[in-house]
């Protein structure tokens, strides 16, 4: 409930364009005075920040869902398959469906390090990252019984999601505030995942099974 009510005031406020200074003093910030085609840093850390966006693109989490999926038929956790394509395919219409209402305008104000094609409010990397990574982490999270483990496997997901989304930033094809958005949306998105998830295990007996690995072996 915070983050969907989160999402519309800031929303809102990015509709009003109330941001917009202090998306674009941000990305000004990030960028060598008088040169801001020249991002702040060595020059590999640019390249090592497009190296680590790449990890939310559309292709790559593409990829990573079907390695995941692939995984899931082998052991024939078919119910479980359903939940991650179901919570994966769902929120990338979603964030879809976002980008055209809001039609935000990528940032101008300085020039952009990696190609983008889409709008910009709310991030997509950050948005999938969220959904994807965190679904996993949780996912994997439930097949360890040591509290450590699991924590340690959400640190991964929530991680890979926070680099991802300050890489958007520093490439300066995002405003913070895209990227924000992103994040709450995603996370909101994975945290109702989590509960159709929980809801379902109640009233499937098999789906209970598949969560403490008692499927049968073919």
């Amino acid at each position: 409930m915070a983050l969907g009510l989160g999402f519309i005031e800031l929303s809102d406020e990015v509709r009003e364009k109330e941001t917009q200074h202090f998306d674009e003093r941000v990305l000004l910030a990030l960028r060598t005075p008088g040169h801001p085609e020249q991002p702040l840093g060595p020059v590999w850390v640019a390249e090592a920040a497009r190296d680590v966006t790449s990890l939310g693109s559309v292709s790559v989490l593409t990829l990573v869902v079907f390695a995941v999926s692939g995984f899931l038929v082998l052991v024939r956790r078919w119910r479980t398959l359903v939940l991650v394509v179901g919570s994966t395919v769902g929120g990338a219409g979603v964030n879809s469906l976002l980008k055209s209402v809001f039609a935000r305008p990528r940032p101008s104000v300085v020039p952009h390090l990696t190609w983008v094609l889409t709008e910009s409010f709310p991030s997509g990397h950050a948005m999938l990252s969220a959904i994807v990574y965190l679904t996993l982490g949780a996912l994997l999270a439930q097949l360890v019984e040591r509290r450590w483990l699991k924590a340690y496997l959400v640190g991964v997901a929530l991680s890979l999601t926070l680099l991802i989304g300050v890489t958007r930033v520093y490439l300066g094809v995002h405003y913070p505030t895209d990227v924000l958005g992103g994040w709450m949306a995603g996370l909101g998105w994975a945290l109702l995942s989590a509960l159709v998830a929980r809801a379902a295990r109640r009233r499937s007996p098999g789906l209970r099974e598949e969560s403490r690995g008692e499927t049968a072996p073919s």
